[in-house]
């Protein structure tokens, strides 16, 4: 996979305009992993959002702390290492920010309905 990758890229360096040499180069450019991984972790970040649309019954506690919690460790990390790989950790900022605010939907969902069912609980 690395040599078809570097072939490709080798093509597709005849391309770059001058004015964006830069970016192309930059060593978290489109040639690493530090501008792919944020480049396709956006897919996460925008299913989240979408899951804003659904039923409330539908979306899990657990699985958005548990992404939440994931964006917002590996954010620390993206500012960690080097080089500093500011768009990750931006990605996952966002990712980590959603998913909090879902998982506090959900669980405020889910104890109004403990409550309403105690409520009819208590009236018999």
């Amino acid at each position: 996979m690395s040599k078809l990758y570097k072939t490709v890229i080798t093509a597709c360096d005849r391309y770059v305009p001058n004015n964006l040499r830069p970016l192309w180069n930059h060593e978290a450019g489109p040639k690493t992993v530090f501008f792919w991984a944020p480049f396709f972790k956006w897919s996460l970040v925008l299913t989240s959002l979408d899951e804003f649309r659904r039923p409330i019954e539908s979306v899990s506690p657990s699985t958005a702390a548990a992404l939440s919690a994931t964006g917002l460790i590996w954010t620390r990390y993206c500012l960690v290492i080097k080089p500093v790989a500011h768009s990750l950790a931006v990605c996952n900022f966002s990712l980590g920010i959603a998913n909090g605010v879902q998982c506090l939907r959900a669980m405020r969902h889910h104890y109004e309905k403990d409550q309403a069912a105690a409520a009819t609980e208590s009236e018999f």
